[in-house]
């Protein structure tokens, strides 16, 4: 299972990180044309401090881990993921997104949730 938390959260990772670095690297113009409707319903800067809380979060559930340098950091930056994909589920079905959206959406989160109940709990690394 110890594995399997790391595969998994490593998916995250580069999936947040990729998506973070977008959303910091170009203008909300660009993102709505790429087809991210939704950063019509936002500023300009809260795109970007989703950008950033996407690209803490990936580095949050690896760099800990793998440094050995406070490694508990590793489930608190899932449960921010939790949380993250918790608002992005409300904002999509506010604007009555496409159900694929809203179903990676959920995947997302239940991968988060998983990583999050591994690392506090049975496959703790200070455990």
């Amino acid at each position: 299972m110890n594995v399997a938390l790391w595969i998994i959260a490593g998916l995250l990772a580069a999936g947040f990180l990729a998506s973070g670095i977008g959303k910091l690297t170009q203008p909300k113009e660009k993102l709505a044309a790429r087809g991210l409707e939704y950063v019509e319903s936002f500023s300009a800067g809260t795109i970007k401090a989703i950008g950033v809380l996407e690209i803490l979060a990936a580095v949050g559930l690896i760099l800990p881990a793998a440094l050995d340098i406070a490694p508990v950091l590793v489930p608190l930056a899932a449960t921010g993921l939790v949380l993250l994909m918790i608002g992005a589920i409300i904002t999509h079905l506010r604007r009555h997104d496409g159900a694929q959206t809203i179903v990676v959406n959920l995947t997302l989160l239940t991968l988060a949730v998983l990583v999050a109940w591994g690392r506090f709990g049975p496959h703790s690394f200070t455990g």
